[in-house]
């Protein structure tokens, strides 16, 4: 038999063997020689954080409002009439410049200051002043076309209720503090909303900036339906649906240039986007500052953006389909904020279309970085000013055209009627007061006046009194 001793000896050897095998096979770098050193191992690749070029777009995105831009406002049927000269008279000591023919199938029937209109006194003792044309022989009322016509109320109680509505009062508050009905109250509204529609419209165009800031603000309607509702349809009826606010600003002269109301949608940013290059002059391209809302890279391109061929990358083979870039002016910055647990942890910004360079210089003319800090101010006083929008109150409006009517009045009012601290002007000399205060150093400055659109802080009564024409004038008329 064969002894253990034996097994022993064999398995030392055949441990003593693998040892020797493994110590040979280890690479020893300890060694010298001709032996190559390893090559070190290549770092990782890294990604890219610089931003890729846009790629462009195979399809022009649609807009429903430019479709419907040939309803965009009334255009002149031809070539005003020739100017009348009276022929004799004393001169006219009424302006009646602002005033054309309400009459329809007449020459002079919506032109202004062609000198066809003069005055005739107060019928019958009344407030308003008669006027008559010249061409047709037809009379009416100074205030025809305003908020005013047809109204048996003072003229002064009617303005004071919708200088109280703009300045942030409920319908009901102001029906209480002028004691008259709230549907009355709702009425001046309605009928004033339409009226400060047409003379933004009128006024408001042709307008030359270099930034637009552009927003959406949070707001809350109520949810009434009207008849009778089942038990799961009460709740719905007393809850409150959510819209926005969107808002596009010139950051430089705070001159208030869209406002709209409607949901966070593709459609909606391509509507205010339509306004806002409505407003603009022809070739004005601005910079275009807003949040990380994605939809408003697509509706600016959609409005500023043309065709390129792409160069062809081999010499055989299909050509590559044009492509919808963004115009070589457009720029576009996004400031996205990173909001946890209702902190903001985190401010970015990323330019979108354009380069940084580009943008810095339009921002470098104010001593700006990229920012949307003048339109989120503007929200909070759109909250101050617009009953319909503020913070846990019970003024909400019922439907979107409630909110709506406010914001035109607001409209109106921000850009034309109040004046902003940081835009008024030093007067050359002091001018004494009535009182015995200290002299007037200052000359008061509106949005509108900044932009070049006016020049003078207009009352609210003088924007209701003015009979807005039913087509653009033209120039020298």
């Amino acid at each position: 038999m064969v002894s253990h001793l034996f097994f022993y000896q064999l398995m030392f050897l055949g441990l003593l063997w693998l040892c020797i095998m493994l110590h040979d096979a280890w690479p020893n770098e300890c060694t010298g020689g001709d032996q190559k050193p390893s090559k070190p191992l290549p770092p990782p690749c890294k990604r890219s954080s610089d931003p890729k070029p846009f790629p462009g777009l195979t399809r022009k995105p649609p807009c429903a409002t430019c479709a419907q831009a040939h309803e965009h406002g009334p255009q002149p049927p031809g070539c005003p009439p020739p100017r009348m000269v009276p022929a004799r008279g004393r001169p006219r000591q009424v302006d009646t410049s602002q005033h054309f023919c309400p009459h329809l199938d007449w020459a002079y029937q919506g032109w202004v200051g062609l000198d066809n209109i003069s005055a005739n006194g107060h019928p019958s003792g009344g407030l308003w002043r008669q006027l008559y044309c010249t061409g047709c022989g037809g009379y009416f009322l100074e205030t025809h076309g305003t908020p005013f016509h047809g109204k048996h109320v003072a003229p002064d109680l009617l303005v004071w209720a919708v200088g109280v509505l703009a300045e942030g009062l409920g319908i009901r508050a102001v029906a209480r503090v002028f004691e008259v009905d709230p549907n009355t109250v709702l009425q001046w509204l309605v009928e004033t909303a339409d009226h400060l529609k047409a003379f933004s419209q009128y006024v408001l165009h042709d307008v030359r900036v270099t930034q637009v800031q552009l927003d959406e603000l949070y707001a809350l309607l109520r949810a009434v339906k009207e008849g009778e509702v089942s038990e799961a349809e009460a709740l719905t009826r007393l809850s409150r649906s959510p819209h926005w606010v969107w808002v596009a600003m010139d950051p430089v002269t705070k001159l208030l240039l869209a406002i709209d109301v409607g949901d966070r949608t593709l459609a909606m940013a391509q509507g205010v986007v339509h306004q806002v290059v409505q407003v603009l002059a022809s070739g004005c391209v601005p910079l275009f500052l807003t949040d990380g809302f994605k939809e408003y890279a697509t509706a600016l391109l959609t409005h500023s953006g043309q065709w390129v061929q792409p160069e062809r990358r081999q010499a055989i083979g299909p050509a590559p389909k044009p492509r919808w870039m963004p115009r070589p002016g457009l720029l576009y910055a996004q400031v996205i904020k990173t909001v946890r647990r209702r902190r903001l942890v985190r401010v970015s910004h990323r330019v979108v279309f354009g380069t940084l360079a580009a943008v810095e210089q339009v921002l470098a003319a104010c001593g700006w970085q990229i920012n949307t800090a003048f339109i989120e101010r503007l929200n909070l006083s759109m909250r101050q000013h617009v009953a319909a929008i503020g913070r846990r109150v019970t003024t909400l409006c019922k439907h979107e055209d409630g909110v709506r009517q406010q914001l035109v009045l607001y409209h109106v009012y921000y850009n034309f009627c109040l004046p902003h601290a940081s835009l008024r002007l030093p007067l050359p000399q002091p001018e004494p007061t009535n009182g015995s205060g200290s002299a007037k150093q200052w000359r008061p400055c509106t949005p509108a006046m900044a932009a070049g659109l006016t020049d003078h802080v207009w009352t609210l009564r003088e924007v209701l009194l003015f009979r807005v024409p039913p087509w653009p004038q033209l120039a020298g008329v």
